[in-house]
């Protein structure tokens, strides 16, 4: 069976970036930033950047687009560098496949960072030093109270926070609390270590905030070594620091820590460069959720088939599905680097994809949903090639041959026993073009025992070979095809977007989960491919024609060719949203 492209009518959101003309960069502010600085020599001839994942989850498209500006922006200057660090600081949450399929994307992405792979706990021993030298000058104590009362006691943004009644320890008793913590003498949720800063600060942030915790759990890297584990809004500035970041970017839900930051960086001290945060707005995808935490859920909850199924929005899962590096890359500098969220049209993704496929990748003829059609006339045993293009705009790509034989397969959808108006494919009487190959006439439609159409018998023009009849009359209908001896089995996955909404998240009185389109995966399992792709090496990216673009999976094999679709030829979303307008 055949399914339909895209069945569910899309839904608008208010939410909506400022729009971008396709082929045209975007403004850029933190660019003008970074030039500014340079021009007025600002950096002393370094600039730093640095695109620091935590390894919890697999990387997302909104993370392309944070990997694209921190390494582009570091070209600005030869001597310019950009840090792949993983800030590691969860042993929880982490684990080394994670870190793996990070390092895979950014070097995917077409961005080398070489030798300069860092993390977190590669600083720890010195964040640990740092956290005492902020207890010997009275600036941080370990708090024995609860989790419970440390939140409740820190207050919100209409109640300022009340101090812990372990405020005033002494910086002597803190040390000696702080390396009893560390070396496992206390059980999780005992104690923690917090900055002493101010409980009645504007900022609930900066109401003493928590710089390390007691965690009993094995670190990916370090082990058993630790019995206690700095915040993350401890480690990250000051990771940065020690780096000799110049400029730390980040997405706007992190302005209101930017103070934290900075008054880690300056109480700790010795730091030149001190990293100067610029937050820019983060990417929101039309029918998508970039919420690593949703995103787990929907791959814990088995919603999804993985990290890298291809209706993820994962870069793992859009390079099994078939997109090219350049389309991604392509895309994040198109939409630009504003200071405003808003939601980005998925389709200005889509529209980039389909130009870099069209230029890339090779055409072939496949049948998705079969249906037997035999050639009356045609000689029983002989056979015809032909020799159709690879790829219409590059003759150089050279041609492949189609071979035509007594038995061939359409798709089923290309037949109507009771044609309606304006209908040009085939129907009891009616000629069409095989593509590539001749012309045929329907002559009659055979049916099971359940009356299905279950064959068509049709006849052959000897005279139309290579598509055109000799007596000149107009035949307005050319299907894709493909012969009994060309055709192998196949499975090919029908990949569409993921969710039915534009704002899965923002539909009032639901879960995003509530707006997953029934129709993102639908299998063909019985479709026709032929051989000539049959064994293609993984990540192949074809098109079939007239069905749109699609790669080998990762997981198909000579035995069992396995297809992804990329995407469909035309966005028929476009044409429902339309029509629901």
């Amino acid at each position: 069976m055949k399914p339909p492209a895209e069945s569910r009518t899309p839904q608008s959101s208010d939410r909506r970036a400022e729009p971008t003309v396709p082929g045209e960069a975007a403004s850029n502010f933190i660019a003008d930033i970074i030039d500014a600085d340079i021009g007025a020599d600002r950096l002393a001839g370094r600039l730093q950047t640095r695109f620091p994942p935590e390894p919890n989850g697999f990387l997302h498209v909104g993370h392309a687009k944070a990997i694209c500006l921190n390494f582009k922006m570091a070209e600005k200057l030869p001597q310019g560098r950009c840090n792949l660090r993983l800030d590691d600081t969860n042993p929880d949450a982490e684990d080394d496949a994670f870190v793996r399929s990070i390092q895979d994307d950014v070097r995917w992405l077409g961005f080398d960072p070489k030798d300069r792979v860092y993390f977190a706990s590669d600083y720890f021993g010195q964040l640990y030093e740092f956290a005492l030298r902020l207890v010997d000058r009275g600036l941080a104590y370990v708090d024995s109270q609860t989790a419970e009362e440390i939140k409740e006691n820190r207050g919100n943004y209409h109640k300022v926070g009340k101090d812990s009644p372990f405020r005033e320890r002494t910086p002597s008793d803190n040390r000696a609390l702080l390396e009893r913590m560390r070396t496992g003498e206390f059980d999780e949720g005992a104690c923690v270590l917090r900055a002493k800063t101010a409980m009645d600060h504007k900022n609930v942030l900066m109401r003493d905030p928590l710089i390390y915790r007691i965690k009993k759990a094995s670190h990916h890297r370090t082990g058993s070594s630790w019995s206690i584990y700095p915040m993350y809004d401890f480690a990250h500035p000051l990771s940065d620091a020690i780096e000799g970041v110049t400029h730390s970017l980040c997405t706007l839900e992190f302005e209101s820590h930017r103070p934290l930051y900075d008054w880690f960086v300056e109480q700790v001290g010795g730091f030149d460069p001190v990293p100067r945060q610029i937050e820019f707005a983060r990417l929101n995808l039309g029918y998508t959720i970039l919420s690593k935490r949703k995103l787990t859920q929907l791959v814990s909850e088995g919603r999804v088939a993985g990290w890298d199924d291809p209706r993820m929005p994962t870069i793992a899962g859009m390079r099994r599905r078939g997109y090219l590096p350049e389309s991604l890359r392509t895309f994040c500098e198109r939409i630009g680097v504003a200071k405003r969220d808003g939601i980005v049209d998925v389709s200005l993704l889509e529209h980039r994809l389909r130009e870099d496929l069209n230029a890339h990748a090779d055409r072939t003829m496949a049948v998705l949903d079969p249906l037997k059609i035999v050639l009356s006339n045609f000689p029983q045993d002989e056979t015809f090639s032909f020799e159709v293009p690879v790829h219409p705009e590059h003759a150089s790509r050279g041609t492949r041959s189609v071979t035509l034989t007594r038995e061939i397969f359409v798709e089923r959808e290309d037949f109507m026993e009771v044609p309606a108006k304006k209908w040009f494919r085939l129907a009891p009487g009616q000629e069409v073009r095989l593509r590539g190959a001749c012309i045929i006439r329907c002559e009659e439609a055979k049916k099971d025992a359940d009356g299905r159409i279950s064959e068509l018998v049709c006849t052959w023009d000897p005279e139309s070979k290579g598509g055109s009849p000799a007596d000149g009359r107009k035949i307005k209908g050319t299907l894709h095809w493909i012969s009994a001896k060309d055709a192998v089995r196949a499975e090919v996955r029908l990949y569409d977007r993921l969710f039915s909404v534009e704002d899965p998240e923002g539909q009032e009185g639901t879960s995003f989960v509530d707006h997953l389109n029934p129709h993102s995966l639908v299998l063909a399992r019985d479709a026709l491919v032929h051989r000539d792709i049959s064994a293609q090496p993984a990540l192949y990216r074809v098109q079939f024609e007239r069905l749109g673009y699609f790669c080998v999976d990762p997981e198909s094999s000579s035995e069992r060719p396995i297809f992804n679709r990329t995407i469909g030829l035309k966005d028929s979303w476009a044409k429902l949203a339309d029509k629901d307008g």
